[in-house]
């Protein structure tokens, strides 16, 4: 049996009666809860809560579904502006979360929240549309085997499940360990895809300490009980950089394991990152000043901070600084009037001169107006 079929069997089980195993202890917001039927609450697995990432006008991709109590959640959070989308595998947790779907959207004020069925390490492939083509067109030969490929090809290209640049942020809780290593690195770079410049990535997951060995990896029990596909926890971060994003931190760290299997400490943590913004690198004669306490930072793109320096950037990475998730950490400084200097060049760590900026606005919290 595969990995999919062992996790698909094991959800369908806690679509049907609570599992107890599959789930750690979370403290969901209980304000978000009240509207929620029971038998979903009861019947969640997870062991964070992505939720809390979600803003107003979002459209929110959430990776692994289930019942659908994360994306219920998040339905109350986007407004009328934003969409929830939720993607699962196993039919009884598309059948109950969608079993709730109309008495939900008249709570809310409107069907804000869709369930796709679809593999989260293939987000291009509509399986409910393949299911439909293999109706019509059953593969009984090589023949028919070679018209299927072309046909998902073809789907995958042109009316994928998930279309490009098309959601703000992208959420789960406690699923990417479950899908097989070899199919990790397509899912990653699909949450990438699907992503529009500068949307956000949160994921709780289960990491471990260290390498989890074969014989673990080997017991299908501990695969689907999150335990034996755990991500080692650096490995988890650099997968994501890896495939190009940035800010890439653990924003949520379990101080107590949730299980020690083994020797081998497993505990949850939530993953937050950044799609970076594809514009033009050009100078608009901006500086960003780290405030420390660090003697000096780097950003994944490369740039060298030093603390207490008027340090000049392109207006992309000025902007990503001042509205991103570092705006905290930075003093972001425009000059007295807007600059195009034409294409940024600057080595790392160059530093602005005052008199450039002099008269400007400095400000610690947004790039378009002064504090």
């Amino acid at each position: 049996m595969s990995i999919e079929q062992s996790v698909s069997e094991r959800y369908a089980e806690g679509a049907e009666q609570r599992q107890e195993a599959l789930c750690c202890p979370v403290d969901y917001d209980a304000s978000l809860l009240k509207l929620l039927p029971q038998e979903i609450i009861d019947k969640d697995y997870g062991c964070g809560d992505p939720s809390r990432y979600v803003q107003a006008g979002d459209v929110v991709l959430d990776l692994g579904s289930g019942g659908g109590k994360i994306c219920y959640m998040a339905a109350q959070l986007v407004g009328e502006q934003g969409k929830v989308i939720g993607v699962d595998m196993t039919d009884e947790m598309l059948a109950l979360a969608r079993k709730y779907q109309d008495d939900m959207a008249s709570k809310i004020g409107g069907q804000r929240v869709d369930f796709k069925k679809g593999y989260i390490q293939d987000l291009a492939l509509d399986v409910a549309a393949l299911n439909q083509y293999l109706h019509a067109n059953p593969v009984n030969d090589a023949s028919g085997l070679q018209s299927l490929e072309v046909y998902k090809q073809q789907q995958c290209q042109q009316q994928p499940l998930i279309a490009d640049n098309s959601v703000s942020l992208v959420i789960s809780n406690c699923v990417l360990n479950l899908v097989d290593k070899q199919h990790r690195q397509q899912m990653i770079a699909g949450i990438y895809r699907v992503l529009a410049p500068g949307g956000r990535v949160a994921i709780s997951d289960i990491v471990s300490d260290e390498y989890v060995p074969t014989v673990l990896q080997d017991d299908p029990q501990l695969w689907s009980g999150c335990i034996s596909g755990a991500f080692q926890e650096q490995e988890f971060l650099q997968a994501f950089l890896d495939a190009g994003f940035v800010a890439v931190a653990y924003d949520k760290w379990d101080a107590q394991p949730w299980q020690v299997v083994a020797g081998i400490e497993f505990r949850s943590v939530t993953l937050v990152a950044v799609k970076p913004s594809k514009e033009q690198r050009y100078d608009a004669g901006q500086a960003v000043l780290y405030k420390g306490p660090y003697q000096e930072v780097y950003d994944d793109l490369g740039n060298r901070y030093p603390r207490g320096e008027r340090i000049a950037v392109s207006k992309r990475t000025f902007d990503f600084i001042a509205l991103g998730p570092h705006a905290d950490d930075f003093v972001a400084i425009t000059p007295a009037q807007e600059q195009n200097l034409g294409c940024f060049t600057q080595p790392a760590a160059t530093k602005r001169p005052a008199t450039q900026t002099k008269g400007g606005c400095q400000s610690t919290t947004t790039a378009s107006g002064c504090c």
